[in-house]
């Protein structure tokens, strides 16, 4: 076994190995942490690896105990090609709340929400990065500007979307203090949701792993967690990560899997006493669209609406955004155009989880934290989201959200990037981001109350 991206040659020498691991029931095989020592010249390291499910969740799940490691000696200093040295980075700011004063004796915490662009998905739609060089697009050269950005920013939690390498993110992040858990979409998809959180920091209470192909709404996946601060046993949370379905013309699909996961982070909540929740992933649709109002509203009568048009994405062609002057995001489809697509009785399951109602509905109060923090215009369109989170040859918009229950505030965000710094890339990722999304990060506190 080896973790892809460390740079070594193999001589033909002696190896010392032992072998650490589990695999839980609850979820599809984990892959195995890694942690690397280096010597001072660099000619010396040992490798070793456990489970991915981390020491802090030894009391949930049974495992059986192997143990790998390997200690070699590399006599060649380890070289470096350009095409994978990540360069200069692009700057973001970070906005605090000019609403919510953040107690002095408050407990904090950050998480990040990023969709980095699953390795296979990079070279099965090769159309939508034509204007990428190719090297920016190699997994080697991406995975080190992932990482790099991830390890700076220093979250207490990250949740990734469209994960197919998430041994390599592993080992590299177990180095920097992260546990983590993964859950592949079902299916033939090798992509999936992974989590990571500071070890020190949280420990994890339950997990639940949502595969909606159980419920008819395809092969994408879902993660939730109860996480508990280390220092403050009475401070916990609910988090979500999911993948919502890209397919443009299902809305019943997305409906149908967004209002699972709230219905099930819901139920967690009440089983641990009412605890805040965090929702992060792409929920591919776009701020204004029908499925962004039922985030926020809790409601939607999809008779109303014409389900190819849930998601608000088909106005979000580069060409369409930059000729709207960045307000296609905000455009709300007209009733007469959605009636102009008829229901059948499966979608209408779907979608509200009933056979004949029309009414989706889930019983969270959500806010998104962005849209909670004032931003630039530059960066933010009238609802207060970001004029985009992804950006490729036929999509630019926003898509990404951090949502957050009663309990928690927002202290401050990461500021997206205004649109002409974003078209000056020409697409994404580029040679200073590892993506064709950008990572969402919100820092919030525990209300004094909460």
């Amino acid at each position: 076994m080896t973790c892809v991206g460390s740079s070594w040659s193999r001589p033909s020498v002696a190896l010392r190995i032992s072998f650490s691991g589990h695999i839980s029931s609850g979820f599809h095989r984990y892959p195995l942490s890694c942690r690397i020592s280096l010597s001072s010249c660099d000619a010396n390291f040992v490798v070793s690896c456990s489970s991915a499910s981390g020491p802090s969740d030894s009391n949930l799940e049974s495992s059986s105990n192997r143990s790998y490691s390997r200690r070699w000696y590399n006599p060649l200093p380890r070289r470096r090609h350009s095409d994978q040295m990540p360069t200069s980075r692009i700057p973001r700011d970070w906005i605090d709340s000019d609403t919510s004063p953040v107690p002095e004796a408050s407990e904090r915490f950050t998480v990040v929400s990023y969709n980095i662009l699953g390795d296979r998905n990079s070279s099965y739609h090769r159309d939508l990065y034509s204007n990428v060089t190719f090297p920016y697009l190699k997994w080697g050269y991406r995975k080190r500007l992932i990482c790099e950005e991830l390890i700076r920013l220093k979250p207490d939690i990250i949740c990734l979307q469209e994960v197919d390498k998430y041994f390599d993110l592993f080992c590299m992040m177990a180095k920097a203090g992260y546990a983590g858990s993964y859950k592949r979409r079902t299916g033939d998809n090798i992509d999936g949701c992974a989590m990571f959180w500071k070890a020190d920091r949280f420990r994890v209470l339950e997990r639940e792993n949502i595969e909606f192909s159980q419920f008819g709404m395809r092969d994408n996946v879902a993660q939730l967690s109860v996480l508990a601060l280390r220092k403050s046993k009475s401070r916990k949370l609910v988090l979500g990560n999911i993948h919502v379905l890209y397919n443009p013309s299902r809305g019943d699909v997305k409906l149908g899997q967004i209002r699972s996961i709230c219905s099930k982070a819901h139920l967690l909540s009440k089983k641990w006493g009412d605890i805040p929740i965090v929702l992060a992933g792409d929920f591919n649709c776009t701020p204004q669209s029908p499925l962004y109002n039922f985030l926020t509203s809790s409601e939607l009568n999809i008779m109303e609406h014409d389900r190819r048009e849930l998601s608000g994405q088909r106005n979000c062609h580069p060409t369409q955004v930059l000729e709207a002057g960045n307000k296609s995001s905000n455009v709300i489809t007209s009733v007469n155009r959605c009636l102009s697509s008829s229901w059948t009785n499966e979608e209408i399951r779907v979608a509200t989880g009933q056979e004949n109602s029309y009414w989706a509905v889930h019983p969270l109060k959500l806010q998104s934290s962005y849209a909670s923090v004032k931003g630039s215009s530059n960066t933010r369109d009238c609802v207060g989201e970001p004029l985009a989170t992804s950006y490729h040859s036929k999509f630019l918009g926003t898509v990404d959200y951090l949502w957050y229950s009663d309990g928690l505030v927002p202290a401050r965000v990461l500021d997206t990037l205004p649109i002409d710094v974003l078209c000056k890339t020409r697409g994404l990722p580029c040679q200073e981001l590892g993506s064709d999304h950008l990572a969402l990060v919100s820092e919030f506190f525990f209300e004094p109350n909460g």
